[in-house]
């Protein structure tokens, strides 16, 4: 079963590529010169991260709400979404899949 994780979006400049962070996991980030490079990236890095977690002993922590992510100051001025990564496909990549994507700020 998948497990969903909200995004925090930041959007591209002209001097910056997109940017994407999964608050949930611990330094899990992504960048991308396109939006869906950043979140293909999110979404490889958090299935990579918690099956690292898996393997090591832990478990996948339960997701904030988006609410509490879009609160968070740290992220003011950020757009935000959802991705599911499924554990059982392990780091591959291909359980992870952008759910949906709420790209208002």
């Amino acid at each position: 079963m998948p497990l969903h994780y909200p995004i925090a979006i930041e959007i591209a400049t002209a001097d910056a590529a997109y940017g994407v962070v999964v608050p949930d996991l611990p330094g899990c980030f992504s960048a991308g010169d396109t939006l869906d490079e950043a979140v293909t990236g999110a979404e490889e890095a958090a299935a990579a991260w918690i099956d690292a977690t898996v393997e090591a002993g832990g478990a996948a922590p339960a997701a904030y709400s988006i609410e509490a992510i879009h609160a968070n100051p740290d992220f003011a001025g950020w757009a935000f979404g959802v991705i599911a990564v499924d554990p059982a496909a392990g780091a591959s990549g291909h359980g992870a899949r952008l759910e949906r994507r709420d790209l208002k700020s």
